[in-house]
């Protein structure tokens, strides 16, 4: 129980790693709103009332959140914290990530980070009826703070910790938290191109697979 309100509040607060989920995503805007729509629809897909590409982006992200427990730089970032953050360091790793994609985005698309949250902004609007309760209630502020793009600097990650921390009702260090970060900065940083180079490869290798078997149908 503990664990379920720990991350959905920490998806209330920004804190989970939408533009990583979105990066990784197949360009189609439906993938992608799935995509980020990941932490929000719990359950069976199969009994979910969307349509199939919003489908296959939940889908594609929940498996690279079930990637992420074999990745070999996911695990390292997750080791690199101390051990008394627990639970939390999934969480701090995701925040990271998402810090470190946003601040070396050039490397990685072809598109200025601020016109790809736009247009993700946009996808947000226009298919606002379809997005899950929750989101709904996300989606202003996201959009009125530009969260995709905040994430670039170290005192949006340490604020989103903050306010995670103040949410929890029980003692949590996560306030503490950004220090982990500065602590071990390249080291992360590191962590995250490796991990971001694997989840890459393993969502090519299950398209690879998923147009092998459609064609022998």
């Amino acid at each position: 129980m503990f664990r379920y309100f720990l991350f959905a509040s920490a998806s209330h607060y920004g804190a989970m790693n939408y533009l990583f989920h979105l990066f990784l995503s197949d360009p189609d805007q439906n993938v992608m709103l799935g995509n980020l729509m990941g932490d929000f629809v719990k359950g069976r897909l199969d009994l979910a009332d969307y349509p199939e590409s919003v489908l296959f982006g939940l889908r594609q992200h929940r498996q690279v959140d079930s990637f992420a427990n074999q990745s070999s730089g996911y695990q390292a970032s997750r080791h690199r914290i101390d051990p008394e953050f627990g639970y939390f360091r999934s969480i701090m790793v995701d925040v990271f990530y998402d810090h470190f994609l946003a601040r070396n985005w050039d490397r990685y698309h072809h598109l200025p980070l601020e016109q790809f949250a736009e247009q993700v902004y946009q996808t947000l609007e226009n298919m606002f009826e379809l997005l899950p309760h929750d989101l709904q209630q996300i989606v202003p502020r996201m959009i009125k703070h530009n969260w995709l793009v905040s994430y670039r600097e170290i005192e949006t990650i340490e604020t989103v910790l903050l306010r995670l921390d103040q949410r929890i009702k029980r003692p949590s260090p996560l306030a503490r938290g950004v220090e982990q970060l500065k602590q071990r900065y390249d080291m992360f940083d590191a962590d995250c191109d490796l991990f971001l180079i694997q989840a890459q490869y393993f969502l090519s290798n299950k398209r690879w697979c998923q147009t092998t078997s459609n064609n022998r149908k």
